[in-house]
């Protein structure tokens, strides 16, 4: 698991805003951030809600890496996802209860509950009314917590924004994009994947194209780190112009 590198410090600590580094959140950070003394939040102020999502080989991790380093909180749905399913994570029991085979050992064994899932519409919806509430209830406790702190903006990393709806939950939207030879080469790289695997991912994602024409940004990582970075350099810079009416729907839902 990800050590904390949370709002405004070292892990287990808190700081006030301005020092420290914002880094990405998981649940077990925001239990963490969830001990440590609140402050009341001046609702004009409210941070911008940035959606950011990219099919497989994109680069949306490179991104919201550049992202953090700019000091933008980043709330990564599959992380959540990941410490929700972990031993002690709050998805374990009623996943254990709806699917007794899909637990080992504490903790939801992902390969047992794709088993449990694929080609069972029925079992899917009853895994998405479980995991997806704890993940939304995290999400509202991070945009609340990145608040208090003073974030200017919060990312909201989630791989099938569109797919999902969860673009009404956002000011901004955010594709990231590359020519789909490189998202080739970038993928098939990868340990273990195949272009049997890589087809079958790409049929369950929106297309490329699609994707770029919905988002309100589209950041190109089909170019040199430098050429990226320059962008996302311009990305934040319009963050405080931005207009802000998210925060105060996403903050309370499931909250």
């Amino acid at each position: 698991m990800q050590q904390w590198r949370g709002l405004g410090g070292g892990k287990g600590r808190c700081c006030p805003p301005g020092r420290g580094k914002v880094g990405r959140l998981g649940s077990t950070h925001l239990r963490r951030l969830s001990s440590c003394q609140s402050h009341p939040m001046d609702h004009a102020s409210a941070p911008l809600v940035v959606g950011l999502t990219g099919g497989i080989g994109m680069g949306k991790s490179t991104v919201s890496r550049m992202l953090e380093q700019r000091n933008v909180p980043v709330l990564d749905a599959d992380q959540m996802v990941h410490e929700l399913y972990a031993a002690g994570g709050l998805a374990v029991e009623p996943i254990g209860a709806a699917f007794p085979t899909a637990v080992t050992g504490g903790a939801v064994d992902r390969t047992a509950l794709s088993a449990c899932v694929v080609g069972n519409p029925a079992a899917l919806r009853q895994l998405e009314d479980i995991v997806h509430p704890l993940v939304q209830a995290q999400r509202s406790l991070g945009l609340r917590r990145a608040a208090e702190w003073g974030a200017e903006a919060v990312v909201l990393d989630i791989p099938l924004l569109f797919e999902t709806g969860a673009e009404a939950d956002c000011d901004l939207t955010v594709a990231v994009s590359a020519p789909p030879h490189i998202q080739r080469r970038r993928v098939l790289s990868r340990k273990g994947m195949s272009p049997e695997k890589l087809a079958s991912l790409l049929a369950r994602q929106l297309p490329d194209a699609e994707r770029c024409r919905k988002a309100n940004v589209v950041i190109d990582t089909g170019c040199s780190l430098k050429e990226t970075e320059k962008s996302i350099d311009e990305l934040v810079s319009t963050f405080p112009s931005r207009t802000r009416k998210a925060y105060s729907k996403v903050s309370t839902d499931a909250g």
